[in-house]
């Protein structure tokens, strides 16, 4: 078939998220202070994942004993690396415990993921910087950034769903801090507008990780390889390679005809600083966001049926429909990774213990038979109200409620919950929650001396603000 080759305009959508990254000043105070509990937060759950050995076992550089003058340093680690494998590192490690801030609507995702590319890059420059007797980048820059490549991946997935082509959220992480990135390393509009180009270009991971029956662990390094290659993109793109203006609308070739059911890609609202100030934090349990609420409810019942087991009859779960399409799972659960996937496992957990750990995922507590004996007795039921209310904006609630029953025809009361802990509306109640998760996350990687000086500078947001890139990365260094 004749194919026409007659350059074509630019995708509108590329150049809508370059015109942001390059132009839009966020001047919004609740975004910068909201940036700060995400950063702390972030670094917070990569430090605790490095006491996982899967974890860790997938750090520090390709070939060992790599030396990078000037190189990203990985905090909690004396790993010192190339930016793009400083990203994998930081990336992996936030994402790994499945514990780091989260963004749902048509597609969800977890917006801090961005923090691996953006991170190591300006780590990279500013010690670059200092080196050369630049100016240093200050913390601001970065806070400045992750409100930004918060703002193109949440709201790409207000109205895009990857999901529903079977593929992952990290294709939005990949976009975002390409984006970011590029006008990072100096990229203008040209630059930063290839390097999106080749990002979509780039496809996207499938979904099969996250879902049964292939449930496992690349799903917590997913994030890691998308921002590293984000980073891997943006760096070739200031170097002068090309870009491909139609790579979203090219008709039979393009990202959106052979990869999203020929549907449009659209921003579902003008990018400002929306998804920063109304972020959801997991505040209190490491699982997957669609249970946050069960959860809740679960360790509220706690006391009341720990030591009725014998006694339970059955256990209604009513949720909204994106935690059945997503956590509903029955049958056997083959690893962690599986487990806090999983609706009926977490509320089980949360059930038995009374808590939610990130150890209560791991073979030995899985091997506890009452575990599966309460996901036999459950029953996953969903409440329409609940899924209008998940995609209302003025809501974006996250509703669950559960009831046990017991044998002799009693129950306990149905404990409901709309909004989980780290939800805007309730932001006043989980600043203390998160400074607190914080402190408990490093202070057993760290000495006493340092957790303090992390802590004095974290928690007050001009010192903060104003610290080089490189002097706050330093005080994670072991």
């Amino acid at each position: 078939m004749l194919q026409l080759n007659e350059q074509t305009n630019v995708d509108r959508l590329l150049e809508e998220i370059t015109d942001y990254v390059l132009h839009e000043e966020i001047t919004s105070s609740e975004a910068f202070d909201t940036a700060r509990y995400v950063l702390l937060d972030t670094l917070g759950c990569g430090v605790l994942a490095l006491d996982y050995p899967d974890c860790t076992k997938l750090l520090g550089p390709i070939v060992p004993e790599t030396v990078v003058p000037n190189g990203s340093r990985v905090p909690g680690t004396p790993y010192v690396l190339d930016p793009v494998q400083g990203a994998f590192n930081i990336g992996c490690m936030i994402r790994w415990l499945d514990y780091n801030d989260t963004w749902l609507a048509a597609e969800w995702g977890h917006p801090s993921d961005n923090l691996g590319g953006i991170l190591a890059v300006a780590d990279y420059i500013c010690r670059q910087n200092v080196a050369e007797g630049k100016s240093a980048l200050t913390v601001k820059d970065v806070l400045e950034a992750m409100i930004k490549a918060h703002e193109i991946q949440g709201v790409l997935a207000l109205e895009n769903s990857l999901n529903r082509v079977g593929l992952d959220h990290v294709l939005f992480v990949k976009v975002a801090t390409t984006a970011v990135v590029t006008k990072m390393l100096g990229g203008r509009a040209e630059e930063i507008t290839n390097a999106l180009s080749n990002a979509w270009i780039d496809n996207s991971s499938l979904r099969t990780y996250r879902q049964a029956p292939n449930t496992g662990s690349r799903k917590s390094w997913a994030a890691g390889d998308a921002t590293s290659r984000g980073v891997y993109l943006a760096m070739m793109a200031v170097k002068g390679e090309m870009g491909y203006s139609s790579a979203l609308s090219a008709p039979g070739w393009g990202f959106q005809d052979v990869l999203f059911n020929k549907k449009e890609l659209k921003l579902g609202r003008p990018l400002s600083s929306y998804v920063m100030e109304n972020v959801l934090f997991k505040v209190s349990y490491p699982a997957e966001f669609h249970a946050q609420t069960a959860a809740e409810c679960a360790v509220q019942l706690h006391s009341q049926v720990k030591d009725r087991l014998d006694d339970i009859d059955s256990i209604t779960i009513t949720t909204h429909e994106s935690a059945i399409r997503i956590i509903d799972k029955k049958g056997p659960l083959h690893n962690p990774a599986d487990r806090d996937h999983c609706l009926q496992y977490i509320t089980a957990i949360g059930l038995l213990k009374g808590d939610i750990k990130a150890e209560h995922y791991e073979d030995g507590v899985a091997l506890d038979t009452n575990i599966d004996r309460l996901r036999d007795k459950m029953v996953v039921l969903e409440n329409e109200q609940y899924s209008r209310d998940y995609l209302e904006p003025s809501k974006r609630s996250i509703a669950n409620a559960v009831q046990v029953h017991f044998k002799d025809g009693s129950s306990t009361e149905n404990v409901a919950i709309e909004y989980p802990l780290g939800h805007r509306f309730r932001r006043e109640e989980a600043i203390p929650k998160i400074k607190e998760k914080f402190s408990s996350n490093i202070k057993n990687h760290f000495p006493r001396k340092q957790t303090q000086r992390i802590e004095d500078v974290c928690y007050d947001q001009e010192t903060l603000e104003k610290m080089s890139v490189k002097k706050f990365v330093d005080l994670f260094l072991v």
